[in-house]
């Protein structure tokens, strides 16, 4: 593993170099923030390409939409978890209503799907809700 990883800021989008010792405490260079909350990030068509593929930190995206049941079940399950594993991967949601573009473009027809994304590229997907130890089972391999 490298000692420092790009990745974007989700509040300003800029491009920060952290050190991988310091992910947990890292501060955007630019507005200050926060570079982790501990919560899932919304993902847009906007902020796909700096938090997906211009990080090297890898990404588990989750494909929800707000009428869907076993995307609620799944939502706290995952907000459980993006707190207790963040800083060594970073979570987003992707509303498929929304951004019907970006779903089509990775070809989601059931949801909840979960992909994780590696440097913009899918490494692996999950269809279906998940309890939070098969969640965290599933995203070891993927752990910076």
């Amino acid at each position: 593993m490298s000692d420092s990883l790009h990745l974007a800021c989700p509040h300003c989008l800029a491009i920060n170099r952290v050190a991988t010792a310091r992910l947990a405490a890292s501060r955007c260079g630019k507005c200050k923030q926060p570079m982790f909350t501990g919560a899932p990030l919304e993902l847009t068509g906007a902020n796909y390409a700096a938090l997906i593929e211009r990080s090297e930190l890898p990404v588990v995206v989750d494909f929800w939409a707000g009428w869907c049941g076993p995307c609620k079940m799944m939502a706290p399950i995952f907000s459980q978890t993006a707190a207790e594993l963040e800083p060594r991967i970073r979570f987003a949601k992707l509303d498929t209503e929304a951004e019907q573009a970006l779903a089509g473009r990775f070809g989601i027809r059931s949801i909840p799907t979960l992909i994780v994304f590696k440097q913009g590229r899918e490494v692996a997907r999950q269809a279906g809700v998940l309890q939070g130890s098969q969640l965290k089972r599933w995203l070891e391999p993927h752990l910076v």
